[in-house]
């Protein structure tokens, strides 16, 4: 396989792990019989835990990757998965953190990933490389955009 292929095949299966997850927690809200949230919301909260933070921050800590965030904060409030209020120093700025009900959603998703992790055939070693992998991709994806798109390269040190 060239290095082509094999980097042609890891972005589309990044891509493609990603949305079979979000799946398979589409599923587990659906056993729970959970039906107002989605899958993706039920990852926001899973990602926010017992943090408190802005909607801004919502993103730019990896907690939510699409662009429509304010609508999902908006329903998961609505439905009172999370508790929003305007900060005490910024008036501009709503902050977030899970209710009662965000954090049974997030044990729910914590028990679904140690059920996984517990049935997997995959050993630590083999996914600690995967995640040195995915790691280095992403620097790589970061420094491009940060650059502009130019090519760049990284040293076997910052690799």
């Amino acid at each position: 396989m060239s290095m082509l292929t094999a980097y042609l095949d890891a972005i589309a299966l990044t891509e493609r792990l990603h949305r079979q997850f979000l799946e398979i927690v589409k599923l587990e809200l659906e056993n729970h019989a959970m039906h107002d949230v989605n899958n993706v919301q039920a990852m926001i909260l899973f990602n926010i835990g017992d943090l408190d933070m802005t909607v801004g921050e919502l993103t730019l800590r990896g907690c939510y990757l699409g662009s429509n965030v304010s609508y999902n904060v908006k329903k998961m409030a609505e439905n009172g998965y999370i508790q929003q209020e305007r900060s005490p120093h910024d008036r501009r700025s709503i902050r977030v953190r899970l209710t009662d009900k965000g954090r049974g959603v997030r044990a729910m998703i914590m028990a679904l990933i140690e059920s996984q992790i517990s049935h997997t055939p995959l050993e630590e070693a083999a996914m600690t490389q995967a995640l040195v992998t995915f790691r280095r991709l992403d620097r790589l994806w970061t420094q491009s955009v940060n650059m502009g798109n130019r090519v760049t390269q990284l040293s076997p040190a910052a690799a």
